[in-house]
């Protein structure tokens, strides 16, 4: 099912959390949030969005974390449903798409919630203070988050991210 993100809520205050990548290291946002910024996007494999975009997410972040803005991934999906999503195909993903953010499994779907992910992919990308400023598409992603890193705001105008429902346990 196609949906699209909801509109940016600036200032919404992201909330911590601990995940761990499929290997089981353990990452923590607020260790994350440099003082350019954070992005945490909401991914999965089996996605055709996530796919389309795969590797100019690959070639986009790598370009934002050398200019010092993080970034964090996040499977939400229910992968005992849809195995694809399971943590042994993230790294195959991960790995085939040459991403080099860490990829992490919100195993129990709180952190999904808690950010009101609604698709993937879904962008949030933060200020250094961890306050939301960005919740738009993919082409759009370098140019928000570089001003994000600059002024500590996103752009006024922001298109609604597009893609698969996160699929939840039921």
């Amino acid at each position: 099912m196609l949906l699209d993100t909801p509109i940016c809520d600036f200032g919404w205050k992201a909330p911590d959390f601990t995940l761990k990548d499929a290997n089981g290291k353990s990452f923590t946002m607020s260790e994350h949030l440099g003082e350019k910024g954070l992005l945490i996007v909401f991914i999965c494999n089996h996605c055709p969005y996530v796919q389309r975009i795969g590797l100019q997410l690959a070639e986009d972040t790598k370009l934002l974390m050398a200019e010092g803005i993080n970034v964090l991934a996040i499977m939400s999906n229910d992968y005992e449903y849809v195995t694809a999503d399971s943590p042994e195909n993230m790294k195959l993903f991960s790995k085939q798409y040459g991403f080099t953010f860490p990829y992490l499994v919100d195993k129990e779907q709180l952190i999904g919630k808690q950010y009101g992910a609604v698709c993937t992919p879904d962008f949030f990308g933060f200020n250094s203070k961890g306050e939301l400023q960005y919740r738009g598409r993919s082409d759009e992603l370098v140019y928000a988050m570089r001003m994000i890193a600059k002024t500590g705001q996103g752009p006024q105008n922001q298109t609604p991210s597009m893609g698969c429902s996160i699929k939840w346990r039921v």
